[in-house]
């Protein structure tokens, strides 16, 4: 008996050093992921790419990701798959190495597909262990999580700058060997993974589950909510991720290389704003966090196209410190909506960010084909303002039963 309850204790606690841990395989796999749309001013000139072009890479990868994630995560609510961790990261060390060596449009559309499969595996697992290793810190758990990715994603451009775009497309081959280490830190998560869920089934305690009384009719309109909300995150996101290298050097005539440390104080804003979102949650509540998160960035948004070089860089950080609370307080919240459906929803919204990034990614750039990088910038400086829309969602207080 005293060893069921040791196994319940253990089983039941915050162990924050798998949820530090599963945050550096996730800074890993993002920073692999944020190579793809730091390269695209050099592959621009390699393939002599349109920005249509770019944008059909960043829609490729990332629906790949977007239509696949939501069945890895149902698939992985019903039998559990510790080890598809490691297959998700050789899938996208693949991806890079055919990136490095890739010698023509097609060749490059193959190669970040396997990518895009990558990372639809990685998410909803490796979201379910953050979900295990939480102890009912459910937000800062996300938030953990969240941080690894986000600083990837931060440093991605940054290497890429020094690593890739004075040598060369073939120096994206290094980053390969990121991706063994990740796939060495996954091996070591999977078995964890694996034990975890062999001493859940040893105990006989019944699982927490969150009550919240909401209609089917209710739910099903809440989701529609936060999927807007992610729309209007995930589209402005990809006009920044993919195109605002462009826009510094078309704007204000600066190199690449300068162009990327933009980016890189963005992203790293980015991440910073990351860790705030799910503690916050947890304490004052996911739907006031999800509504200053998108809504309070409105202001910056609107102002960043107008501005000089300098308001460039001080409301970057504004917006990205901001707007990169929401996707924890959100993720959790509807977790709480669908109680019991971790995987599915991980799937389900990782992949719709995804897709919406993929989406934006091409529709901005025929966009600025067709007219300018500056008009799209004025035109998405307007999509955080669908944050008002939060006000339409329930308020969920979690009360738990066993």
């Amino acid at each position: 008996m005293e060893n069921v309850k040791s196994h319940q204790e253990i089983a039941q606690k915050t162990i924050y050093s798998i949820l530090f841990t599963i945050s550096f395989s996730h800074f890993i796999n993002d920073l692999l992921q944020a190579v793809i749309p730091s390269v695209y001013p050099l592959l621009k000139d390699n393939f002599n790419l349109s920005f249509s072009q770019i944008g059909i890479i960043t829609f490729t990868y990332q629906m790949i990701a977007s239509l696949l994630q939501p069945f890895v995560g149902m698939h992985t609510d019903k039998k559990s798959k510790p080890y598809s961790l490691l297959i998700g990261m050789s899938f996208t060390m693949a991806g890079l190495f055919f990136i490095s060596i890739a010698s023509s449009f097609n060749y490059l559309l193959i190669s970040v597909s396997l990518v895009g499969i990558g990372s639809s595996i990685f998410h909803p697992e490796s979201s379910r262990v953050a979900h295990l290793a939480s102890g009912g810190k459910k937000g800062l758990a996300q938030s953990i999580f969240q941080l690894g990715g986000n600083a990837g994603s931060a440093i991605g451009p940054l290497l890429v700058a020094l690593m890739v775009i004075p040598y060369g497309q073939t120096n994206i081959m290094w980053f390969c060997l990121i991706a063994l280490i990740g796939i060495l830190v996954l091996y070591k998560i999977a078995l964890w993974y694996s034990n975890h869920l062999s001493l859940k089934n040893t105990t006989a305690k019944t699982p927490e589950i969150f009550i919240h009384h909401l209609s089917k009719k209710k739910i099903v309109f809440s989701l529609f909510i936060l999927l807007i909300l992610i729309f209007s995150k995930y589209f402005y996101l990809s006009s920044i991720t993919s195109y605002y290298t462009f826009f510094l050097i078309d704007k204000f005539h600066l190199s690449i290389q300068d162009s990327q440390l933009y980016l890189f104080t963005f992203l790293g804003a980015v991440a910073t704003g990351t860790l705030i979102g799910g503690p916050l949650g947890d304490k004052f509540g996911r739907k006031y966090v999800i509504w200053i998160s998108i809504l309070g960035a409105a202001p910056f948004t609107l102002l960043l196209p107008h501005v000089s070089l300098f308001w460039v860089g001080i409301l970057s950080v504004f917006i990205g410190l901001i707007i990169s609370s929401a996707f924890s307080a959100i993720l959790v919240y509807a977790t709480e909506l669908l109680p019991g459906k971790v995987g599915l929803v991980a799937g389900l919204f990782f992949g719709f960010a995804f897709g919406m990034g993929g989406l934006g990614s091409a529709v901005l750039g025929k966009l600025a084909d067709e007219t300018s990088i500056a008009h799209v910038f004025n035109l998405c400086a307007y999509l955080p303002l669908l944050g008002i829309l939060t006000a339409f969602l329930p308020n969920i207080e979690s009360k738990k039963t066993t």
